[in-house]
């Protein structure tokens, strides 16, 4: 990263300065702005709430594109009288559901980039006492993020794209109230797609930005994991974990209404959908609910990613509590004997004098079955012996006993979110989405 530029006064977001009493304020985007290509797209999503004609841009897209062609496009151009393959009886849950996720995404967004700013969300002000290898990484991670946006809104605007086109093609719809037909329905099938394409892209941006800031978080715990393989004292290490502790809270503080109210909307319109469509006599078919499985896919998707995001690093901070137990066992034992067949084969310690070879791991034949689950924080290797040489038995015993009442991860309201939840929720969203796509597409 660039130093300041004296020609421009232009200074790049992240301060490779040690100066812990730096004051970062809001700045415009100039070339050494790592979060210049992410403003440019919410500019052109109209998400950019920087000055007062952006904000009121923003705020028009989103009453027409969420509020205003949903409405005209379920009460005015929905055809009652049409037959059973251009009938739309669910249109209006899947309005209702993708409307009031995308607003209450849009909302949570505006509130987080005009509270914070766009660096102090994304935790840009933070990284700048953070090692290079987070920085590199958390940077790479922001470029990615755009594209796994993309992923996940293009399938889903492809598929609505070719259901919308077969429906006005073939006669849906013939209100000309732009004295034309085919021009009429031209306009009005654009602008559902415009709709349909502006909320999913909402909704999946704030999810993907948690997953992204969450992210963050796992890269600072697997650089904090590398404390305890140098010679490192309980002071610096609590300090570290306290650190971190505090920007989960901060985490869990600003999302926990987002992702409370996404669990209750998603949940309702998984129920909205299966009252609906086993009512008696009710012809369930792919004309017909296509555009609701479609609309459940893509909610039940987003409420994924943001629940694996958290159960992930919920699962990371609580893994420090094995790591510092396994650092404390190998401190204390002086010798370690094997019985046959009981424990995994281990390789006996480097003679070279390198301290960072000295390490004792799982032989090669056993870690290969691992694949890339294992990483600093998480594997099955033994703490040297140099990484607690100057540490007594009562200060690791102490720090082990502060990490075991003290896990640290995404909460909800004091409610944990951790894989046994995520486990829990995925079984319910995923067996109401089977049975909808059972009834649609017939998968069973």
């Amino acid at each position: 990263m660039a130093d300041i530029d004296i020609t421009t006064g232009n200074e790049p977001l992240i301060n490779r300065e040690n100066n812990r009493n730096k004051v970062f304020n809001r700045c415009v985007s100039h070339q050494q702005d790592e979060l210049q290509s992410f403003r440019k797209y919410l500019r052109w999503m109209c998400v950019d709430h920087s000055s007062p004609w952006t904000a009121i841009l923003s705020w028009t897209m989103f009453v027409v594109f969420t509020l205003v062609v949903p409405a005209i496009s379920h009460f005015l151009l929905a055809c009652a009288d049409c037959d059973s393959y251009h009938s739309r009886p669910y249109d209006s849950v899947v309005q209702l559901s993708l409307s009031s996720v995308a607003a209450v995404s849009f909302l949570c967004l505006t509130r987080f980039v005009s509270k914070y700013g766009l660096r102090r969300f994304l935790f840009f002000d933070k990284l700048w006492d953070e090692s290079e290898t987070v920085r590199r990484n958390y940077t790479n991670q922001l470029n990615t993020s755009l594209h796994i946006v993309s992923y996940f809104v293009i399938p889903c605007f492809l598929a609505m794209s070719a259901y919308k086109i077969w429906w006005y093609a073939s006669g849906g719809s013939q209100i000309p109230f732009l004295g034309n037909v085919i021009l009429s329905d031209t306009v009005a099938c654009v602008m559902e797609l415009c709709s349909w394409l502006y909320r999913t892209t909402v909704i999946f941006l704030v999810c993907v930005l948690f997953r992204l800031i969450c992210h963050l978080q796992i890269l600072r715990l697997q650089d904090f994991a590398k404390l305890f393989q140098i010679d490192s004292d309980v002071g610096s290490i609590l300090s570290e974990h306290l650190r971190i502790r505090r920007h989960l809270r901060i985490i869990s503080h600003r999302y926990r209404s987002f992702i409370l109210c996404l669990l209750v909307l998603v949940t309702g319109s998984q129920f909205s959908s299966l009252l609906i469509t086993t009512k008696a006599y009710t012809e369930v078919n792919m004309y017909r609910a296509g555009e609701l499985a479609l609309c459940s896919m893509t909610l039940v998707t987003a409420l994924l990613i943001l629940l694996r995001s958290a159960s992930k690093i919920t699962h990371k901070a609580q893994a420090v509590t094995c790591l510092a137990a396994k650092w404390h066992v190998c401190a204390t034992l002086e010798s370690f004997e094997i019985a046959d067949g009981e424990t995994p084969t281990l390789v006996a310690r480097n003679s070279n004098n390198n301290k960072g070879n000295d390490v004792i791991t799982l032989a090669e034949s056993d870690s290969d079955d691992y694949g890339d689950e294992e990483d600093d924080l998480d594997n099955n290797n033994i703490i040297p012996a140099y990484a607690f040489s100057t540490i007594s038995f009562q200060k690791r015993q102490a720090l082990v006993s502060y990490f075991e009442n003290n896990r640290a991860g995404i909460t909800v309201y004091g409610f944990t979110l951790d894989r046994g939840t995520l486990h829990t929720i995925f079984g319910l969203e995923l067996s109401l989405v089977l049975w909808l796509l059972g009834k649609t597409i017939g998968i069973s």
